[in-house]
């Protein structure tokens, strides 16, 4: 069975929604039959990367809130993202285009790595404050997880996976994705949303059952 992801690296609750739907496919009966597939998508495709301001800068700027707001917003979210056992420092998250990162993962699904570098990707974003855009630096966690460095850098330095990226955000329209985390199971449901576990293991049971019936 099928479960496609419509995802951004730098989206807070679809690292936190990562987890819950985790916790869910560990109670899963059926896990081993289950393949994941992380489909890129962008909650700011003209955003421009800027790796001297700081996220609470930037929400500020662009949602007409104080800095103060959007750190309280921040706080608020890095509390529900250590419900799931995340540790987020937004104070150091670096405002960066997902673009590049996106190619890389799509890069790494080739290799079937796909959901390494979601993983990895996150935790620099999230946790370390990285700057996801620099092309070094996501050399440098492609080969954290076991990929080609010198492969990697060539397609980093290319536009290869463009059309891969573009292409699921084409999908994403079609399908009707208006925020993400979006899950499609089997082709038949979609969950919305970083929900609760108990929400992504009864999607998961009422598509199996459906599908092997």
């Amino acid at each position: 069975m099928k479960v496609e992801i419509w995802s951004d690296i730098m989206c807070p609750f679809c690292y936190i929604g990562k987890r819950k739907f985790e916790s869910a496919l560990a109670q899963f009966e059926h896990k081993d039959d289950v393949d994941i597939v992380w489909k890129s998508f962008q909650l700011n495709p003209d955003m421009k990367t800027e790796a001297g301001k700081n996220i609470n800068q930037y929400l500020a700027e662009i949602k007409g809130w104080s800095v103060e707001q959007a750190k309280e917003m921040n706080d608020r979210v890095t509390e529900m993202a250590k419900q799931v056992g995340l540790e987020y420092d937004l104070n150091k998250a670096v405002v960066a285009n997902s673009f590049n990162a996106h190619r890389l993962i799509q890069f790494a699904k080739n290799t079937g790595k796909g959901d390494a570098a979601e993983e990895r990707l996150f935790k620099a974003y999230f946790t370390e404050g990285k700057n996801v855009d620099d092309l070094d630096v996501l050399s440098q966690l492609a080969g954290d997880i076991g990929l080609n460095i010198t492969e990697v850098d060539e397609v980093l330095k290319s536009a290869a996976f463009s059309d891969e990226v573009q292409q699921d955000v084409y999908e994403a329209q079609q399908v009707g994705v208006r925020g993400v985390p979006f899950f499609v199971l089997g082709n038949k449901y979609a969950v919305s949303g970083a929900q609760e576990s108990a929400t992504f293991l009864q999607a998961l049971k009422t598509t199996w059952d459906e599908t092997h019936s």
